[in-house]
Order: C-alpha cells, then sequence, then structure tokens
C-alpha cells in the first residue's frame, strides 16, 4: 500500500501529469458544452466579478480573471524560462541558441504566412498557429520515456522557450485594446521600482511580487493585454542567491555540529537544537536563486491548477460542423498552419541554415528527430486557445478555430509519436 501510494505520487510529480490533467479538462470542457448544463458552463464563465481600488475599479467575467489574471502568473512563469535560458541553459551561447532560434523563427513565421494566405480579408488571427503548447508536447515525450533522444527533448524546450518569447511579443504589439496612454507613466513607475528592488539587490520575492500586482493593474489599464506583466515582472527578478554556495555549507555544518553536540536522549528536541534547524532553514532559504525559487514555486500551481482551468474554461467548445464549414477559411489557415506550416518552418529553415553554413545541427540530433520536434510543435493547443480568444469576438468563429485548434492539435500529437518512434527504432538498429 505504502509503494503504491509513492509510485502515484512519483506520477503526479512527472511532468507528464500535466499534460494529461490538461487533456482531461478540454475533454470534459467539450462533454459539458455539449450536455443539458451547457447553458449553466456558459453563465458561469460569463459571470461577472469586480476588484475596487480607490477610484479605479475593474471589472470583468470569470473567464476575463483567469484568461487576464491567473495566466499572468503562467506568463511570469515563462519569462522566468526565457530568462533562465538565456542566463545559464540552452540559448546561453550563440552555439547554443543558434538551431532553436532559427527553428522557432520559421515555426513562427509559415504558419502565420499560411494563415493568412486562406485569410487575406481578415488575417488577424495568424497568431494562432504560430504558438506551440509545451505542457502537451512534453507530456507525450515524458509519456515515451526512454525511448526519446535526450538532445530531442533539449531541443523541443529551447525551441518553445523562443517560441513562448515571440508568442508573447505577437500579444504585446498585435492583439491589444483601445491604448489609454496616461497610464504608460503609472506602470513604468512601478516597472522602474521593481528594477530599483533588483538594483539595490533586494532578494526576498514578496517586494517583487507587490510591485508586480501594481505592474498588472496598470498595463491592464492601459489597454495591453495584461498578461504582458508577468514576463516584464520576471525579467527584473534577481539570479544571485543571498548566500553563496561556500557560506552555506560553512553555516550549515556548523549548525549541524551544533544540533549534534546538544543530543540527549529526551525525546524532544531541546531550544539548542530548534535554534540550529532554525538557522538551517534560513541557510537554505537565503542560499536558493530567487529567480529558481519562483519559477519552482509557480510551476506546480502553473502545471495542476492555471492550465487545466484555463482548458476547462476556453475549451467547451459547442461541436457545430456548421458554424465550421461556415469560417471554413479561419479553421482551413489554423490546420494546415499548425499541422503544415509548423513541420515545414522549423525543419526548412533549419536544413537551408545549415546547407549555407549559417549553423551546425547538434551531432547528437537526427534529421528524422528534428521532423518529430516540427510535428510537436504543431500542438498549439492552450496557447492557439489563448490568442483565439484575443482575435475574435464572434463567438461562432472563436468555436469554428478551437475545432480546427484541436483536430490540428491531435493529428500532430499522433504524427510525432509515430516519427518518435521510429527514429528510436533506427537508433537501435543502428
Amino acid at each position: 500500500m505504502v509503494q503504491h501510494l509513492k509510485t502515484v505520487q512519483h506520477f503526479i510529480k512527472d511532468e507528464s501529469f500535466s499534460g494529461v490533467l490538461l487533456f482531461i479538462a478540454t475533454i470534459a470542457a467539450v462533454i459539458v458544452a455539449n450536455s443539458s448544463l451547457s447553458q449553466e458552463y456558459y453563465d458561469l464563465w460569463h459571470m461577472p466579478l469586480g476588484v475596487s481600488l480607490g477610484e479605479m475599479t475593474i471589472s470583468m467575467t470569470l473567464t476575463y480573471w483567469i484568461n487576464d489574471g491567473l495566466m499572468a502568473l503562467f506568463f511570469l512563469m515563462v519569462g522566468l524560462e526565457i530568462k533562465r535560458e538565456m542566463l545559464i541553459g540552452e540559448l546561453s551561447s550563440v552555439s547554443k541558441a543558434a538551431f532553436p532560434i532559427v527553428a522557432a523563427i520559421g515555426g513562427m513565421l509559415i504558419p502565420a504566412l499560411v494563415y493568412v494566405a486562406f485569410n487575406t480579408t481578415d488575417p488577424m488571427g495568424f497568431g494562432i498557429p504560430m504558438a506551440t503548447d509545451i505542457a502537451f508536447a512534453l507530456g507525450i515525450l515524458m509519456l515515451l520515456g526512454k525511448k526519446v533522444n535526450p538532445a530531442l527533448k533539449l531541443f523541443l524546450v529551447a525551441l518553445a522557450v523562443v517560441d513562448d518569447l515571440g508568442a508573447v511579443l505577437v500579444v504585446a504589439t498585435v492583439y491589444t485594446n483601445e491604448i489609454h496612454a496616461g497610464y504608460f507613466l503609472h506602470a513604468g513607475i512601478a516597472y522602474g521600482l521593481i528594477w530599483v528592488l533588483n538594483y539595490k539587490g533586494v532578494k526576498s520575492l514578496w517586494p517583487y511580487l507587490i510591485l508586480g500586482i501594481a505592474l498588472w493593474v496598470y498595463i491592464h489599464a492601459i489597454g495591453v493585454h495584461a498578461t504582458i506583466a508577468g514576463v516584464l515582472l520576471a525579467f527584473a527578478i534577481p539570479i544571485t542567491s543571498k548566500t553563496d554556495e561556500d557560506e552555506f555549507i560553512q553555516s550549515s555544518k556548523e549548525s549541524i555540529d551544533i544540533f549534534e553536540t546538544h543530543k540527549d536522549n529526551i525525546p524532544i528536541l531541546n531550544h539548542h537544537q530548534i535554534d540550529a534547524l532554525e538557522d538551517i532553514a534560513y541557510n537554505y532559504d537565503t542560499v536558493q536563486n530567487p529567480l529558481v525559487k519562483l519559477e519552482h514555486q509557480l510551476h506546480g500551481f502553473s502545471a495542476f491548477f492555471i492550465m487545466p482551468l484555463f482548458a476547462f474554461s476556453n475549451a467547451g467548445v459547442l461541436i457545430d460542423l456548421g458554424s465550421a464549414s461556415a469560417h471554413m477559411s479561419v479553421v482551413l489557415g489554423i490546420v494546415f498552419g499548425l499541422l503544415i506550416g509548423k513541420p515545414i518552418g522549423i525543419v526548412g529553415f533549419t536544413y537551408l541554415a545549415t546547407k549555407l553554413n549559417i549553423l551546425k545541427k547538434p551531432d547528437d540530433l537526427s534529421w528524422s528527430e528534428v521532423v518529430a520536434v516540427g510535428f510537436l510543435g504543431g500542438i498549439g493547443f492552450t496557447m492557439s486557445i489563448f490568442i483565439t480568444a484575443l482575435a475574435f469576438v464572434d463567438e461562432e468563429v472563436i468555436a469554428a478555430a478551437k475545432l480546427g485548434i484541436f483536430a490540428a492539435s491531435f493529428i500532430a500529437a499522433i504524427i510525432g509519436v509515430v516519427l518518435i518512434l521510429q527514429a528510436a527504432k533506427a537508433k537501435a538498429v543502428a
């Protein structure tokens, strides 16, 4: 029984569970939206909620609070990942970053052009097939286990990070409401104070988060999508810890020695041991990197609450082939953009760049695996749904777009899995 509980706990912690949970939330949303509870489902997410701060009042529907509020925390985590990868990860040097950056550019540009080709009169949905759902894509890789080449995982993560950055820029510059320039000064002051904290060496996260809320409020007031506040805040979170590693080791050893010295036969810790434990806890807290600490704290909340809730509130589309046929150009633009544009952009751009000696493909990554990643990149899903809600107002168009996203993502996932298994089999034979 104990062993079974441990197995369940390990499974829940696994990143693959995030993708599984997203899938379950999506299926549940579609079922509810097409059942006798559809009106209640619709009314719930369109229920108005408001918050007043002095003379300023922010009132939005529950769906918008999720999409603008909770998703800002998701974008904060995305921003932290981007910063970490740029400083110490797969994007920290030109040689490491070149291949995934070129792949991501192709994977964003070609799908957008494919969509525009189908929707020349109204191209506003071009950002929908540009996005890659990293949670689903990584979830699939995790489920495949050791059959997946580690280099393929690194390539997909680095590509997705650049892809996320591109999505952030598109949301910030294209999918905005009416701009209220008067709030730029307020947002600028809030963001300036955040950077003052960074400059002064403040390592505690709370001052950053409190000012981050103010930044979110003012960016929302400007008319720019408020999730951008999360990314801006992420880039100001410090990367250096309060205590260096050597100091932590020395101080912790001293505390452990004190704990051991005052060991007695009484089954309750004495005050010397309690003080020693508190010193160790303080050292543990101060040696942690603020950026990585916040990213770690947000990861579980984002993966197991924000994203499933977002999926359940946004994926509930009424399956109506009539609306899909009425807006077939939107559906085809999304389907072909994700299913054809993504792999062509990712593979085509990197292959051409290697042939022109602009960059070099990683030796431990085969071209067949690059093609597989190209199709996994076609799993737009969560980010595509997010951008759909920004690009369109008409509920029929949104419903048609979501059907296109579901169909393309499902097919892209199947093709990606088949190609990965084939590549693994070919390597095993070789």
